[in-house]
């Protein structure tokens, strides 16, 4: 065969191989990309400009002024500290969950992956009524709980309950791929070697899944700090007290303070802003990781 029809030949080939999507008319493609840019647009873009449009429309005088209002530097503070609560407990659970998960096998190990999946199927609101007929003062617990003077609904502890609750499953979802890709060779292999729980878990599992497990801890606390459902029905609207950056919007809101509403509101959107920017740094790392590892095991295997 000549050099002319093996060079066709080759390229009909390489035309083959293509995706079938690579192969639409260009019409059909930039359609495509032209509709989710207008849905994109709509429904992310031009939202998130409003608040802030909206936010400084009086001047950073009074954006400030709404910011540092003693009730919303209260909503602020109870905000950052049910994360500071909410989160770490989360952390603790996501990756005790997929170490168990991905690591051993036993009975009822389906019921607990159905389990850490339960509240992306309850809505916010029944949890939170969940809470209030367990911990209210006509619940389950209530009168024993009011008898040894302890306050969870209508209180912070009501409100990080909430919070867990709504947000357990993302670290632990995060990690439960990562981890059931990885195996458990190294984990056995150091054990084989005299190495205890501790130090495998610290020495080899943790530096694997450090990519994935910050990537959740993200996602959870921006859930934790945005949720507003659980949180309305436990917390009882306290002003400077029990409510959150959300609550406190939707008061001012609801009190047609709309520049200082969209004020606070646009505290949540930096947190969105630089929830995506830190989610796409961990996915770069993590998607390099698994790249050098599959490296490695195509060097090992040649």
């Amino acid at each position: 065969m000549d050099m002319a029809g093996t060079v066709a030949k080759s390229g009909f080939a390489a035309a083959e191989a293509r995706p079938r999507h690579l192969t639409e008319p260009p019409l059909v493609r930039w359609m495509l990309i032209g509709i989710a840019l207008v849905f994109l647009a709509l429904v992310l873009l031009l939202p998130l400009t409003t608040v802030i449009a909206e936010a400084l429309a009086k001047g950073v005088q009074t954006y400030l002024a709404a910011v540092t209002e003693p009730d919303a530097l209260s909503a602020i503070r109870l905000t950052l500290l049910v994360a500071a609560i909410a989160v770490p407990l989360n952390t603790v659970f996501g990756v005790a969950a997929a170490w168990a998960i991905a690591k051993f096998k036993f009975s009822g190990r389906n019921v607990l992956v159905t389990l850490i999946d339960l509240p992306f199927a309850v809505s916010p609101v029944i949890s939170g009524l969940i809470f209030v007929l367990l911990f209210g003062a006509q619940g389950w617990f209530g009168p024993w709980l009011e008898a040894a003077g302890i306050k969870i609904i209508f209180a912070l502890p009501g409100i990080v309950l909430a919070t867990v609750f709504v947000t357990f499953p993302f670290v632990a979802r995060e990690l439960l791929p990562v981890m059931q890709a990885q195996g458990s060779e190294e984990e056995e292999a150091a054990a084989g070697m005299g190495a205890g729980g501790w130090r495998i878990f610290f020495r080899i599992t943790l530096p694997n899944i450090k990519w994935g497990l910050l990537y959740g801890i993200i996602l959870c606390n921006a859930r934790a700090m945005g949720e507003f459902g659980a949180v309305s029905v436990v917390s009882g609207h306290i002003r400077g007290l029990t409510n959150t950056i959300p609550l406190h919007v939707e008061i001012l809101y609801n009190e047609y303070q709309f520049t200082a509403s969209f004020a606070v509101a646009s505290l949540l959107v930096l947190l969105a802003l630089m929830t995506l920017i830190a989610k796409n740094v961990m996915e770069w790392k993590q998607q390099q990781v698994t790249q050098r590892m599959r490296e490695e095991v195509e060097t090992d295997a040649h």
